[in-house]
């Protein structure tokens, strides 16, 4: 998914492993839209190769971010990151993607996942998370985008349905999870894996589970791309970063699986409080319990050179990474910082 010219080059030798790498941004929709054009603008300018809005009900809507994104930009990919194959039927989920691309003159990705239990919880739909409506549905996306029309039953009913306009054809697809045999999948039918993970630790068992999936990968997929989708909080003050951290770690923390959990000596009781308090909308008290182990598990916090030794260290596992929120306490000041730390992890 590398942009080629203009963008961040490969190192030597990934072709021949079939590993790329980018730079990849997060943009949550918690800010106004203006706001968040902005950061997109200035991702562009920094030399980031793909932007991701996060998707939750909460939140604005991350396709109307993107699009205007879009309008403003010229080479960055847009996708949202991860969109959900709950809230929105597949079918209408597949034409949004394929709107954003005509939108962007073919820059769309599509990330998908399982969604994020604390919210979706919510919504009465924690229970409906899993691996095969994810699969199904960005199956179904492809075929669409072929210019196919789709018949099935399974996690969702389809009957006919197509694009009536132009499709887009190919589009990349990144699943967005964690679990074992997500991670799996992806490696087996996708373009790549946005992991959700800050430590070199998780990301090399990541790459455990990846090379399990690519043994028995779809001919004709080509590379594929392991994107450490992580939590970022850079500054020129250490501690203002560590402190912004809070809130991005706390729904981590809320959303881990206790095999992660353990891996970091994080007490299951502590993070399970903390998505408590968040599905009930008591967002403070869910900060206030994150610890400095879960903020050192759970994200990259602290100057560009601390931030850039850990990237450096999750890069030894994983393909890319794409920087997600916080960012830090300054926006504007850590796309830039992120960005410098990137560089300093692949100098």
């Amino acid at each position: 998914m590398s942009r080629g010219e203009g963008g961040r080059a490969r190192s030597e030798g990934d072709e021949g492993d079939e590993r790329g790498g980018l730079l990849g941004i997060e943009i949550t929709p918690e800010h106004p839209v203006p706001r968040l054009v902005d950061l997109g603008v200035a991702a562009e300018g920094a030399g980031y190769d793909a932007l991701f809005s996060s998707c939750h009900y909460n939140n604005r809507d991350p396709f109307a971010v993107l699009s205007l994104v879009a309008a403003r930009t010229d080479e960055i990919r847009l996708g949202p990151g991860v969109a959900n194959p709950y809230e929105t039927h597949p079918v209408t989920l597949a034409s949004k993607v394929a709107t954003l691309d005509e939108a962007s003159g073919g820059r769309a990705v599509f990330g998908i996942g399982p969604g994020d239990p604390s919210t979706l919880r919510n919504l009465g739909l924690a229970d409906e998370r899993g691996l095969r409506p994810v699969l199904e549905a960005f199956e179904t996306a492809r075929t669409l985008w072929r210019g196919e029309r789709v018949t099935r039953e399974g996690t969702f009913d389809a009957r006919d349905a197509g694009l009536n306009y132009e499709p887009p054809g190919e589009i990349p697809v990144y699943v967005g999870g964690e679990g074992p045999h997500m991670c799996r999948m992806a490696a087996k039918r996708a373009e790549g894996l946005l992991f959700n993970g800050s430590h070199p630790a998780d990301l090399a068992w990541a790459r455990e589970q990846v090379e399990i999936g690519r043994e028995d990968r779809v001919d004709g997929l080509g590379a594929f791309d392991l994107a450490a989708y992580a939590s970022v909080s850079v500054d020129d003050d250490a501690a203002a970063a560590r402190e912004a951290a809070r809130p991005p770690v706390a729904f981590i923390a809320a959303g881990a699986a206790p095999p992660v959990l353990d891996r970091h000596g994080i007490d299951r009781n502590r993070a399970g409080e903390i998505g408590e308090r968040i599905s009930a909308g008591a967002f403070r008290e869910a900060f206030d319990l994150v610890t400095p182990a879960m903020v050192d598990a759970f994200c990259m916090a602290g100057t560009v050179e601390e931030v850039g030794d850990r990237m450096a260290a999750v890069l030894e596992h994983a393909d890319s990474v794409v920087v997600g929120s916080p960012l830090g306490p300054d926006l504007e000041a850590a796309i830039t910082l992120a960005a410098a730390a990137y560089d300093r992890a692949t100098a």
